[in-house]
């Protein structure tokens, strides 16, 4: 069990610069810690550390350099949230829409024929019920108010029509109930084909490693230098630009394959969006930042959906 004496702000200064860091001013380095924490912060000088001693810096480490990349990953997730914004809610539009005329009720989630897998549909529904009940939406909080039969712990009861939970259904809920829908159903392929996709097997593959990507996002933690827990497929056909070549195995397990399939949902749903350009004006106002980490890697940027 580790329990280490808590350091003081000189003391991390002062061991950060024993082990090599440099410091341009010791004023803006307390600043810096005084609202970043040096544990959140160490993550993204691991690269700056010498690999023979596994504890020096290298000799051009520079912590300015250190709350630069902090920086950069800070604003490239507020521009990957907005991105998933466009994403999530037209998701939730176009299931709400497609699903409803389907069945011709708001009531057609509670139909068990819709879906593929019964135990992943119950623990759906129940999530769903139990993220309605939990909402600070006013329409929500009324409907749990007037309704006395609603009971968010069972499959029973008085149950809002679709277009009313599904509008506080979480990313994570949204992206498991599209893939537990049946694979016959016609409106499953409309969805994807009209997120400029031809398979609905490979949309659920891109929702899943969004859901991943927002969920670190939502809890601000780091893209730097991370790996994914779910990746992106890649996909056979599309309706617009893409990629010339597959994404390499470093760029699917990196965050830069995650965003490229989010670029191209959101260019397919919302052609207006300003995603790339805001992406591509970070990257190029950030030349000194070693965003290769990130697995914008090779000949990235020659690709069709990025030029």
């Amino acid at each position: 069990m580790s329990n280490q004496k808590p350091r003081t702000i000189e003391e991390q200064i002062k061991l950060l610069r024993s082990r090599g860091m440099q410091f341009s001013s010791e004023e803006y380095a307390k600043e810096c810690l005084s609202h970043i924490s040096y544990f959140r912060l160490k993550y993204y000088w691991t690269d700056m550390i010498d690999e023979e001693t596994e504890h020096d810096f290298l000799k051009d480490a520079s912590f300015d350099d250190v709350i630069a990349r902090y920086n950069f990953d800070r604003s490239l997730r507020l521009i990957l949230f907005d991105a998933i914004e466009i994403i999530e809610v037209a998701l939730r539009a176009k299931i709400i829409n497609h699903l409803s005329q389907a069945k011709d009720s708001g009531l057609w989630y509670l139909d068990e024929s819709f879906f593929e897998k019964m135990e992943y549909y119950e623990d759906f529904l129940l999530d769903l019920k139990y993220e309605f009940e939990r909402s600070t939406e006013p329409f929500a909080k009324e409907y749990i108010a007037k309704h006395t039969n609603w009971d968010s712990e069972s499959m029973e009861g008085d149950n809002p029509d679709a277009w009313m939970i599904l509008e506080v259904a979480t990313f994570g809920t949204l992206s498991k109930m599209y893939k537990n829908l049946k694979s016959q159903l016609p409106q499953r392929a409309t969805i994807a084909n009209e997120f400029g996709l031809y398979s609905a097997k490979e949309l659920s593959s891109w929702l899943e490693a969004i859901s991943v990507l927002r969920n670190i996002i939502a809890h601000h933690s780091r893209l730097w230098n991370r790996s994914l827990a779910k990746q992106p497929m890649n996909i056979k056909g599309h309706r617009d630009k893409w990629l010339n070549a597959p994404f390499t195995d470093n760029q699917k397990k990196k965050p830069y394959g995650v965003i490229t399939a989010m670029l191209y949902l959101c260019n397919a749903v919302y052609p207006e969006n300003q995603v790339k350009a805001k992406i591509l004006s970070l990257l190029d106002n950030s030349k000194d930042i070693p965003y290769g980490k990130l697995g914008f890697t090779g000949n990235w940027r020659n690709e069709p959906i990025w030029k």
